[in-house]
């Protein structure tokens, strides 16, 4: 059965997870960095949006948490496949499918922790944002994460060496993370670097997030960042799982 495959493969990585306290707490440092050292040179300066400038940084942390952590999840099965463990996964009856979701769905519950402890030092530091569009940020942090981390699997499935993954993923991360506006609103910027980040998919979901965090929820920025979220992670999922059947994981 597809759940309950998919609970012992969730339960197994969990686990691993919650064995490193060290590696929970650590993939949130680079945007705590973020946080405490850049956030406050952007106080009181016109960003071009509404809200304050925490709620105008803080969405972007969030998300590029999702961005930069999901897509170095593949990693894990070069690992697994160097050890022996993908093989050992190939003579059960587990369904491929379970194999997947269970490994996002843990990425996407660590993430979210993450996410957790960052808004709660970005409240520390000033950050005011509706309780509703903190819950909506966490639900896109889960959606981006499930949706990279599949395509991170899929693709260490492809390659041989971390060295063949690590270049691969950075050359993908860094545009995204620079056309996506995450640490600015791309509007502040030329026109033509406004009209080349729409091609992003990311900053549809990076608006929408900052939309949520001053409260403004039935708005365009908001249906766009849903429909790209939600279809995204489906077309994720669709191709990690085909990638996982041909693969035999």
């Amino acid at each position: 059965m597809l759940s309950h495959d998919t609970a012992l493969v969730y339960g197994r990585y969990l686990r691993q997870s919650l064995r490193s306290r060290f590696a929970l707490l650590f993939g949130v440092l680079m945007p705590l960095l973020y946080l405490l050292f850049f956030g406050p040179l952007l106080t009181d300066l016109p960003l071009g949006g509404q809200g304050s400038s925490w709620q105008v940084l803080v969405p972007g942390l969030l998300l590029q948490l999702g961005l930069f952590g999901a897509s170095f999840a593949g990693f894990s099965i070069i690992i697994e496949n160097g050890q022996g463990v993908v093989e050992r996964m190939r003579v059960t009856p587990v369904s491929r499918l379970a194999l997947l979701l269970g490994r996002v769905l843990r990425d996407a519950t660590v993430f979210v922790f993450q996410a957790v402890l960052l808004v709660l030092a970005a409240v520390a530091m000033g950050l005011r944002a509706p309780l509703a569009g903190v819950l909506i940020g966490f639900a896109f942090v889960a959606l981006l994460t499930v949706s990279l981390a599949a395509l991170s699997y899929a693709l260490a499935m492809k390659v041989r060496t971390p060295q063949e993954f690590g270049p691969a993923i950075n050359a993908m991360t860094m545009p995204m993370m620079l056309l996506s506006g995450l640490m600015l609103p791309m509007t502040l910027g030329p026109r033509w670097l406004d009209v080349l980040s729409h091609f992003v998919p990311f900053r549809y979901l990076v608006d929408a997030v900052r939309d949520a965090y001053v409260g403004s929820y039935a708005t365009d920025h908001m249906l766009y960042g849903v429909l790209v979220a939600v279809g995204f992670t489906a077309l994720a999922v669709t191709v990690g799982t085909r990638v996982f059947r041909t693969a035999g994981a």
